[in-house]
């Protein structure tokens, strides 16, 4: 099967549902790994690892869905309930410019009353104040939250979130891309196909994506290659992924409980989404959830992009897990693996090589 396999890589032929779920249960973690760095060598020659400078703006820990692997959501009327003052939103994107950042990813839960008015006004002052930042930001969950609330199509709320001074939008939410997993884990989010919808629409109106996936909870492997085939099918249907970032399910404090994936377990996904996912031209190591050290290891598994410094990380923080990094000791684990380390925008254009 692993000869076949090659053959088919090489030929730069796509594998089948059988073959991914070979790679994934019985193949050898090391040789797996090896397609994978063979393809990112391909698709990335100049020995390059890239990261961009962000910071994650959690505007509100406010969520109805109450995801259960989720430790960072309050309900509405908690103590420790909050919707951050638009000011404090300002300050600390001022904070990221001072520091050289060009992305802001601002995520938050599925507050019941945060309409398309308050997000239209907030990122109009957003691109007023900081044209230079690139707003990465909202998923499709909270994006068909405030459609709902606003009484308004995906495809209406997006073309006025675009309008409004929203750049692109990063691929939250997805978890595990099948709805059996999702009524498990997350019975209140929305399906697969919403997910897929609202990122078939950002993409038809010209606005780039992202796509991830959360495994380690409840799925079975079979679950992460129809994931990973369903993205690649989005993709492939006119999607705009830059990037593809798998990341492990923490379990500190979450209702879901259980454990985390293995490093080697990690290490075997990240390869197969390399692998499977060759529509996709990045493929992203999540430091945020496996620390430097299995970072700098994932970039001979098929990552090319270590993702961002994240300023501020308050979700995957909630789970009690709470790697943080500044852009000198990025730029060292870089060098430190042996590549090259480029900062990049967004979009994955160079800013600066170190």
């Amino acid at each position: 099967m692993l000869k076949t396999i090659t053959g088919k890589i090489n030929g730069n032929q796509s594998l089948t549902c059988a073959e991914a779920l070979w790679l994934l249960s019985e193949a050898d973690l090391l040789a797996v790994g090896k397609l994978a760095d063979g393809i990112r060598k391909r698709l990335h020659p100049e020995n390059l690892v890239t990261f961009v400078v962000d910071r994650n703006v959690n505007y509100t820990n406010v969520c109805e869905s109450k995801c259960r692997f989720c430790a960072f959501f309050r309900e509405e009327g908690a103590a420790d309930a909050y919707l951050l003052a638009e000011e404090d939103i300002y300050a600390k994107i001022r904070e990221l410019v001072e520091a050289g950042g060009t992305q802001l990813l601002m995520q938050g839960g599925l507050h019941p009353s945060l309409g398309i008015d308050w997000f239209e006004r907030l990122f109009r002052e957003i691109k007023r104040r900081f044209p230079a930042v690139q707003n990465h930001s909202l998923s499709p969950a909270e994006i068909t939250q405030i459609a709902s609330i606003s009484k308004l199509t995906i495809p209406e709320t997006l073309k006025r979130l675009k309008e409004a001074g929203l750049d692109s939008v990063p691929g939250g939410g997805a978890e595990i891309l099948v709805d059996s997993v999702r009524q498990e884990i997350s019975p209140k989010k929305i399906g697969w196909e919403g997910w897929a919808a609202v990122m078939s629409e950002a993409a038809r109106l010209g606005m780039p994506t992202t796509a991830t996936m959360m495994f380690g909870s409840r799925e079975r492997p079979e679950d992460i290659v129809e994931h990973l085939f369903r993205v690649r099918e989005l993709q492939e249907q006119g999607g705009s992924f830059t990037a593809f970032i798998p990341w492990t399910y923490q379990p500190g404090n979450t209702e879901l409980g259980g454990k985390t994936a293995t490093g080697v377990e990690y290490l075997k996904v990240l390869a197969l989404s390399r692998i499977i996912l060759n529509n996709i031209p990045n493929i992203q190591a999540s430091w945020v959830t496996q620390g430097a050290k299995m970072a700098q290891v994932a970039l001979f598994f098929g990552a090319n992009d270590l993702g961002g410094t994240m300023l501020e990380e308050n979700v995957v923080a909630a789970a009690g897990c709470c790697f943080r990094m500044s852009m000198e000791e990025m730029v060292g684990l870089i060098k430190g693996a042996g590549f090259r380390a480029t900062q990049r925008t967004t979009l994955y254009r160079t800013i600066r090589e170190f």
